[in-house]
């Protein structure tokens, strides 16, 4: 059986939404709250959230002994409030590994626990060339030299606490999102690309009247920039467990953005040979574009539930993306080819 036709336009539309959606780790709920509404329409999808508060979604397959599972998170990198100085700009303490000469003139929001959302940008405390000259340029960009400039009247650590701010209060980067020529350019692709694969390959195979071989599980995930992500979530009769983020793109590696990836080793060991070597097969038969590769600096959710003793078969899939962490660029037939062999798993 051929696979179901993919709506790209679909695709591209709910990724550049769940984009726009602000979800650094720590502050995913409205992220969560986005895919959830999307995937609540359709009915054969049973929904649930952990204490955790990421998404678990179940569909019943024709055979229900044995079900499998998927994952993919929607945290991004970010920040939090470390301090508020005297001049009532913010010193911040970053999550997952942001760098800052990315983000650097950057804009962003600032979420107070109480108040409205409070707009800034990020800069070198030396930004001005007409008074730091050379300085800015030769300053470290690092936590003690980077802060946030408010659009607020504050001067002062008193006024920047009156707005509402406080230690710990979430900062999101502006994901700056463009589709041009068939390339999506954003910041946080990683891993809402993925997400996107997902929510695109349940849409085409409901709408294709067709049902999983097995049962399945999808957990979205919302804390796996920090490393335990996946670590509770996925139910203890899973079989295996299909991991699907981004695949590295740059010198020395396999993947581009053009093509989806199977991952053999990351920074945690090589991934389960036999569920390996099975999509390989799957891409094989359906002839979906990929390669293989190993990323030396990386980690997965997949591993996150290993390391918490998950019993699984466990691979890792997904769309080559650019410039990882940083201003990050895939091309939609890395998108549809990732779509296209989640579907092969769901169907196999």
């Amino acid at each position: 059986m051929p696979l179901p036709q993919i709506n790209t336009d679909y695709l591209i539309d709910f990724l550049v939404k769940l984009l726009n959606v602000p979800s650094p780790t720590g502050f995913a709920g409205p992220a969560i709250d986005f895919v959830e509404k999307e995937l609540s329409q359709f009915k054969q999808l049973t929904l649930s959230r952990t204490r955790k508060g990421a998404l678990v979604v179940k569909w019943d397959g024709n055979d229900t002994s044995n079900p499998v599972a998927l994952t993919a998170h929607v945290d991004t990198l970010g920040a939090v409030v470390k301090e508020i100085k005297s001049n009532g700009r913010l010193r911040l303490s970053r999550i997952g590994g942001m760098q800052w000469p990315t983000v650097e003139t950057e804009g962003v929001w600032v979420f107070p626990s109480k108040g409205e959302k409070v707009r800034g940008s990020l800069l070198i405390e030396t930004a001005s060339g007409h008074v730091y000259g050379a300085a800015g340029s030769d300053t470290k960009r690092d936590d003690a030299h980077m802060e946030v400039r408010l659009d607020a009247k504050t001067t002062s650590e008193e006024e920047t606490r009156e707005l509402g701010i406080n230690i710990g209060d979430c900062v999101a980067f502006d994901p700056r999102v463009e589709v041009t020529n068939g390339f999506v350019r954003s910041r946080f692709l990683d891993d809402k690309a993925c997400v996107a694969t997902l929510v695109a390959a349940i849409k085409s195979l409901t709408e294709a009247g067709l049902s999983p071989a097995r049962s399945v599980y999808f957990l979205i995930s919302n804390y796996e920039e920090v490393g335990h992500g996946a670590a509770a979530g996925i139910p203890s009769d899973v079989v295996e467990l299909v991991t699907v983020d981004m695949a590295v793109v740059g010198e020395g590696q396999e993947s581009d953005e053009f093509h989806a990836t199977l991952c053999v080793k990351d920074s945690g060991g090589p991934y389960h040979f036999g569920l390996n070597n099975k999509m390989r097969a799957l891409a094989e038969k359906y002839e979906i574009p990929f390669k293989t590769d190993v990323y030396p600096f990386y980690g997965s959710d997949g591993e996150a539930f290993w390391s918490a003793g998950g019993d699984v078969a466990l691979s890792l899939i997904g769309p080559g993306i650019d410039a990882s962490h940083n201003y990050e660029r895939t091309h939609i037939d890395a998108l549809v080819a990732t779509t296209n062999w989640v579907m092969a798993y769901l169907m196999d």
